[in-house]
């Protein structure tokens, strides 16, 4: 088989395709054939080895796939095999096969094209995460998306859609259009006007209810500004420390200088102003995979119900994955990019 191999840390030329062996089940695995695989922003990171959490290089990233059940483990129900499914995995998945448990795998809707059922298990997870089960978002309430065009952002649009909230969401203005038809209610252009202060207009200086953030650095302090009273903030990502694409001491030293930019939230301070502050990192929830399932159910009774709309903004051979970074590290995708194996 052929697999997307980091071979080491730096620009977009450390990414090869190199042969490996055919994989074969332990007895409690499944061996997909990967029709497609996301592309995640820690994808991204871990190039530039800026992702603590990513396996030392040479290795293999990926963390979404769906694809055919081609072989099943002895404990596994033949029943698998032939199946077409989603999964989720601890890397690897940038490759033609991955092998996965049977608790991270899920039939794939039959409306769903591969490409499609491969851009919404980090996303749409992440996003349910940050906006039901910790943000606590109802019906009726506000909240303020960061980076709205990206995958997650579309993800959170569509959920918060679904619950009933006011949305607000900062993205470059040639992607407004786009977003005001997906139903954002406010669209605010970060690149040109402060989007702090664009937001305090929108709302009479009350702010909203939550805000999620994957910036970073001192943005986290300006979203923190743009909570209204019982507001919480979600923090998912440290984007803003990845702009040098060639990875190295450059990138860094960009990662140290916003990590010394963020701000420190003190109990008293949360106590007086009745706010709320967490974290999202979905790597970090391997060992509750039923929680992970039950929020997967929901999300996939979501695309049966019409209110997932998954949007795959383009995909990439995996041949052509440095293409695929270069086009969402400048911030040209609305929604996901795929890789195909």
């Amino acid at each position: 088989m052929r697999q997307l191999v980091n071979t080491k840390t730096g620009s977009y030329n450390v990414l090869e395709i190199q042969e490996a062996p055919d994989l074969s089940p332990k007895a409690d695995e499944l061996i997909v054939e990967v029709k497609a695989a996301g592309l995640n922003f820690a994808d991204i990171l871990a190039r530039k080895g800026l992702y603590p959490d990513g396996p030392k290089t040479p290795c293999v990233m990926g963390y979404e796939v769906s694809g055919i059940v081609k072989e099943a483990g002895s404990k596994i129900d033949a029943s698998w095999v032939g199946k077409e499914v989603i999964g989720l995995c601890r890397f690897k998945g940038q490759a033609e096969q991955v092998a996965l448990k049977q608790n991270q795998v899920y039939e794939k809707p039959e409306t769903l094209s591969f490409e499609e059922a491969a851009s919404i298990p980090v996303t749409y997870l992440t996003a349910w995460v940050l906006l039901v089960v910790m943000g606590g978002l109802r019906k009726g309430e506000s909240v303020l998306i960061h980076n709205t065009g990206g995958g997650v952002g579309l993800a959170q649009l569509d959920i918060a859609k679904h619950i009933g909230a006011a949305t607000y969401g900062t993205a470059s203005e040639q992607k407004h259009e786009f977003l005001k038809e997906r139903g954002l209610d406010y669209a605010i252009d970060y690149r040109n006007k402060d989007w702090l202060d664009e937001l305090m207009k929108l709302t009479n200086n009350r702010g909203v209810e939550l805000v999620t953030d994957p910036l970073g650095g001192k943005e986290w302090k300006k979203s923190y500004k743009a909570l209204r009273a019982t507001g919480k903030l979600g923090m998912f990502g440290i984007s803003v420390a990845s702009k040098n694409s060639s990875g190295g001491l450059a990138a860094k030293l960009e990662l140290i200088k916003t990590v010394l930019a963020m701000p420190t939230y003190k109990p008293l301070s949360l106590l007086d102003k009745n706010r709320g502050v967490y974290g999202v990192n979905l790597g970090h929830l391997w060992h509750e995979p039923e929680k992970a399932a039950a929020w997967m159910n929901a999300i996939l009774q979501g695309v049966k119900d019409g209110w997932v709309r998954h949007h795959v903004d383009k995909t990439f051979p995996l041949e052509k994955a440095g293409e695929a970074h270069r086009y969402i590290e400048d911030r040209r995708n609305i929604g996901k990019v795929v890789l195909i194996p």
